[in-house]
């Protein structure tokens, strides 16, 4: 599933120079994740790294309108990069 930054996003910037895909952008409050683009970052590291940079806890969850599997995923993280599957 795509990733989503609640309320208590402070902008601090952390976030969106990390994301590998560009999907993170600046709403018109908060930082926002553009869950087409999101992959989790799959095809590029373990874990999200917009989760492991953002000084404030539980602030970057997994969006439960947006439900996908790993498969899912890594077709997207494919289409974006124009990666020819192995």
């Amino acid at each position: 599933m795509a990733l989503l930054i609640k309320k208590s996003c402070i902008n601090c910037d952390m976030c969106q120079p990390e994301c590998p895909n560009n999907a993170i952008s600046m709403g018109s409050d908060i930082y926002e994740i553009d869950p087409l683009r999101c992959t989790e970052c799959v095809g590029h590291y373990d874990q999200p790294t917009c989760m492991q940079v953002c000084p404030i806890n539980n602030t970057i969850i997994y969006d439960p309108a947006h439900k996908e599997t790993n498969e899912q995923l890594w077709e997207k993280y494919i289409l974006l990069h124009h990666v020819d599957q192995i």
